[in-house]
């Protein structure tokens, strides 16, 4: 009987707890099963939004890859670079789109219109090596805008290894434009030391030093 009572009186407990603590205990778990819910969609949400941004950025680079683009297309580029940006604006594709951009804007010698969209990637991007890329095409217009000082500024910025053949080159671009030969030269002979170190096709690079020259007072 005094085991019975024992239990009786634990049932009684556990009885008082739940009326005091159940509705609580099952709000807890509701709330704990609305989270994972909600992670679980928020995550299918991001899922899906990439896999748009990715089909709609498929179609900006199969839609501009031409040589030659006639007024609709690149009104339509643009447009696809504006849907992509506006609604995917924390993807990687929207950062590929206004590098895409910029290269259109070179191609139609619109370099202001360059400059506006790399600068927007190079001031805004998370990702090492679009922002590198970025400041790298960036310090190319400065040397096509007769403004190699500024070039050199920009090659200052942390670009990435991944890119420091590029950068030499651009750098002896930049250089040369200001004829400073010996600079040029070093700084084109670093590029394709390091592009053949990272195993990279540089091309072009070994005509520039060929229309250099050899050193004065070289045999």
């Amino acid at each position: 009987m005094a085991e019975l009572r024992t239990e009786e009186e634990q049932l009684d407990a556990i009885k008082r707890w739940w009326k005091e603590n159940g509705t609580s205990l099952i709000a807890g778990v509701a709330i704990a099963a609305a989270g994972v819910f909600g992670w679980n969609a928020w995550q299918n949400y991001q899922d899906n939004q990439a896999e748009a941004a990715s089909v709609r950025y498929q179609q900006l680079v199969n839609l501009t890859a031409g040589n030659a683009l006639d007024e609709a297309t690149l009104s339509d580029a643009h447009s696809l670079v504006d849907d992509i940006v506006d609604n995917h604006a924390d993807t990687l594709y929207a950062e590929l789109a206004k590098l895409l951009e910029a290269r259109l804007a070179v191609a139609q010698n619109d370099l202001e219109g360059a400059q506006s969209a790399l600068e927007s990637v190079a001031e805004s991007s998370s990702r090492a090596y679009v922002q590198s890329l970025a400041w790298l095409r960036l310090a190319r217009i400065a040397v096509a805008n007769d403004n190699p000082e500024q070039a050199l500024e920009l090659l200052d910025q942390p670009i990435t290894e991944a890119l420091s053949a590029q950068r030499a080159n651009v750098r002896g671009d930049a250089h040369f434009a200001l004829k400073q030969e010996a600079e040029a030269r070093e700084a084109w002979q670093q590029a394709l030391t390091l592009a053949q170190e990272q195993d990279q096709p540089l091309y072009g690079v070994q005509l520039k030093l060929d229309d250099l020259g050899t050193e004065k007072g070289a045999p």
